[in-house]
């Protein structure tokens, strides 16, 4: 996910921005076996991987917070104070 988000750092020579990026890889990043099946419609396929393009952009416009170091200790912290 890094590596994407400092492809999207190029986007003025690329124009591969986020949104971009996520159009593309999303398909690949978050694979659905439903999409796969033949049970899906166009419209339903096409909605699946429009939720998973929004997610995927979300985390890269947000991959420095999502897999900083500091966040990890938070959580394993926070974690462990619940068991």
């Amino acid at each position: 996910m890094r590596h994407l988000a400092r492809l999207a750092d190029y986007c003025s020579i690329t124009n591969m921005h986020t949104k971009n990026l996520a159009i593309v890889w999303a398909p690949n990043l978050l694979r659905s076996k439903q999409i796969e099946s033949a049970c899906f419609s166009g419209t339903a396929a096409f909605m699946e991987v429009r939720i998973q393009s929004v997610v995927v952009e979300f985390i890269l416009n947000h991959v420095d917070v999502l897999f900083s170091s500091k966040l990890s200790s938070v959580i394993r912290d926070g974690a462990g104070a619940w068991l």
